[in-house]
């Protein structure tokens, strides 16, 4: 994994008065959440948070509602003001930032796109995706051609002299996306960008964030409470709860080998099949298994090897790093597509 782009450590965020020593009392950040709020009248939203997301990684916070989660990612840009720890954006911790630094900080190295747009109603589409760069003092020929090459890039072309209460939730969500995309920032953050949009609008719009991460390669946070959304996109998932982080890891590893029982529950529902990759269910390989049999790396989504399985008449191979590491036969399958749980 590359070196990384956003580094936090010991985040806290309490709400109420006297928060800060919070953080610094063993016996009070140690208390539950309603204890605390009941003992000091405080409410620890982010409780000693700490992960690095990697260059050109897209990293996925999720949790049901009241999780801390929307708290945690704006925190990352000080939306909200952290209580205690650090955050480092590119190296440099934006919880030491002056004001001016932060100002610069947030107009060149990060971008936001939440979920209720957040689009100039008296402004085209041409000028929203534009603000930034204008607010950057970008002149107004560059800004504008830099504009609507992030507008084609979203699928708006032709609509750029329109203004927001002319188009669609999912055509005001790609201005908001294109907007994030013109000032060229090194990570984009996403709250719930999508959860306002209607189902098939918000397949699209996924579809469309994975589509601009292969071709620009953006290191991008996202927070849903979607876990389907969340396994579509993440590269790595974090989860919370509570203000904390319970597990954090690839979609396979939490469906695979889930941390405690509120993992497991949050994942219970996944369809495996779609998840696990064929590590998670080879077996050692068997003397006498033909050595011209069919071969499938380990990173193979088990969905994806049924055919190859099901039409073998041996066992077929997986490949790890070149190596062959183990077999899985027709029982393999089988035994996920029953729900029967297989052993990492």
């Amino acid at each position: 994994m590359n070196s990384s782009a956003i580094s936090v450590r010991n985040l806290w965020k309490v709400f109420g008065s006297g928060g800060a020593k919070i953080p610094l009392d063993p016996e009070l950040s140690a208390l539950p959440s309603s204890n605390l709020l009941e003992r000091t009248g405080c409410v620890a939203a982010v409780r000693n948070m700490s992960f690095d997301v990697a260059r050109g990684e897209v990293f996925v916070i999720m949790g049901l509602s009241g999780s801390g989660k929307s708290t945690l990612i704006r925190c990352l840009t000080r939306l909200i003001e952290p209580t205690s720890g650090s955050v480092s954006i590119g190296g440099q911790d934006i919880l030491q930032a002056r004001p001016a630094e932060l100002r610069d900080l947030r107009r060149q190295k990060m971008s936001m796109v939440f979920q209720h747009f957040g689009l100039l109603p008296h402004r085209t589409v041409l000028d929203n995706v534009a603000y930034g760069l204008q607010i950057r003092g970008t002149a107004k020929n560059e800004r504008y051609a830099r504009s609507r090459e992030v507008i084609d890039l979203v699928g708006l072309n032709g609509y750029e002299g329109h203004y927001p209460e002319q188009l669609s939730g999912g055509m005001q969500q790609r201005v908001g996306l294109a907007r994030a995309l013109a000032g060229d920032p090194d990570a984009i953050l996403f709250d719930e960008p999508f959860s306002a949009l209607d189902p098939l609008i918000r397949r699209d719009m996924q579809a469309e964030v994975i589509r601009l991460h292969k071709d620009m390669g953006k290191t991008m946070v996202f927070v849903t409470h979607d876990l389907s959304e969340a396994l579509k996109l993440g590269d790595r998932i974090l989860i919370m709860r509570h203000g904390e982080a319970v597990q954090c890891g690839t979609g396979d590893e939490l469906v695979g080998s889930p941390a405690n029982d509120y993992i497991a529950d949050f994942v219970s529902e996944v369809p495996r099949s779609d998840v696990l990759t064929l590590k998670w269910i080879a077996e050692p390989l068997a003397a006498g298994t033909p050595g011209d049999a069919p071969v499938l790396s380990s990173s193979t989504i088990i969905r994806d090897a049924i055919h190859t399985v099901m039409h073998s008449s041996s066992p077929v191979l997986v490949e790890e790093a070149g190596a062959i590491t183990g077999q899985i036969d027709r029982d393999s399958i089988l035994s996920v597509l029953r729900g029967v749980r297989a052993a990492a």
